[in-house]
């Protein structure tokens, strides 16, 4: 049974900082939007995400790779919450790797300015999105 948070006291974004370049640019966005957003470092106790009471978080991106010797991890406890969680580069690849998914290293890494195509937009964080976003990319891991 997952543990439910009451997030209707306070409309807040916890970001999870696993040494990205753009965590901070992540709460910038997030506020820009009207939703107040805190950075915190990866390693939080999970009691003090629960007690923070955030209505979703995001884990951001980091220079790791989840194979790693001594990469950074997160408590799976955080999937019991009962709140969103969006996973940024090796926010992603870490939460695929923990929940039983596959991340392997890319032939070479990709970095720069590409086009990410949605295919689904109904019902899903990307409603009301152009069809067609450009978008920044750097990393050499991939989530399979």
């Amino acid at each position: 049974m997952a543990l439910k948070i009451n997030s209707k006291e306070k409309n807040t974004v916890l970001i999870l900082d696993y040494g990205s370049q753009v965590a901070k640019l992540l709460a910038d966005c997030s506020r820009s939007c009207g939703v107040y957003s805190e950075v915190a470092p990866f390693n939080i106790a999970i009691e003090e995400i629960i007690a923070r009471r955030p209505s979703g978080i995001i884990i951001s991106g980091g220079p790791d790779s989840v194979y790693a010797k001594n990469a950074p991890t997160l408590n799976k406890k955080i999937f019991n919450l009962g709140i969103p969680i969006l996973g940024v580069c090796y926010g992603h690849q870490l939460i695929a790797h923990l929940l039983g998914g596959r991340v392997s290293s890319g032939e070479k890494g990709e970095y720069g300015r590409r086009q990410l195509n949605i295919l689904k937009e109904k019902n899903t964080p990307f409603s009301g999105l152009d069809k067609k976003i450009d978008v920044w990319m750097s990393h050499r891991d991939q989530v399979i």
